[in-house]
């Protein structure tokens, strides 16, 4: 009876650590609840056709430090930058309106949206402040480390010192990764 009890145990704890996923939800919504609950905006930009936009969501959304990281300090939002949604941000409307949705899964044209951030290339992570601004787009594939780094950064307004590249560098080199990441 007891090592069913621990058996039992032992899977609802690794079926629990596995469950953990970044809550996505649209900038909207985000948005919507930034005025009740301020917090910083995290969006993954990203593409259908775009296979390192894959492996961020594989390798590093996945990664249950990271997820339980950005659900307790961020919104997540995540935002096809050649889609076809209509998305609204201060006042303003965003479409694509030259989307061919033949073309749904492979290089589409680029959302309004996308191009108002200058996203020229996916997947593009965007950090945004509480207010919903834009703070900074972080272009390319990160994993769950190196992300970690700019999760943690961006989380209070230590990011507003940094105005050099010899700071960025300092801060970088003294950063020291937490997160676990399991060995392939």
């Amino acid at each position: 009876m007891k090592k069913s009890i621990l058996l039992l145990a032992i899977l609802t704890f690794s079926i629990h650590t596995k469950a953990q996923k970044v809550n996505w939800l649209t900038l909207e919504k985000a948005l919507e609840m930034q005025k009740e609950n301020p917090k910083k905006i995290i969006m993954d930009v990203y593409t259908n056709w775009c296979g390192p936009c894959k492996m961020l969501d594989k390798n590093t959304f996945q990664n249950k430090d990271v997820a339980t990281f950005i659900n307790e300090n961020y919104y997540a939002v995540k935002f096809n930058g050649e889609g076809n949604e209509t998305l609204n941000y201060k006042g303003k409307s965003y479409n694509n309106p030259n989307y061919d949705a033949s073309k749904a899964n492979s290089r589409n044209s680029s959302h309004g949206f996308a191009r108002f951030m200058g996203i020229n290339a996916y997947p593009t992570i965007v950090f945004m402040n509480e207010k919903g601004d834009l703070v900074m787009p972080l272009r390319g594939y990160f994993g769950p480390n190196q992300l970690e780094m700019y999760l943690k950064l961006f989380k209070g307004e230590a990011y507003k010192n940094i105005t050099t590249k010899e700071k960025f560098e300092a801060y970088s080199n003294a950063f020291k990764p937490e997160f676990k990441v399991p060995a392939n």
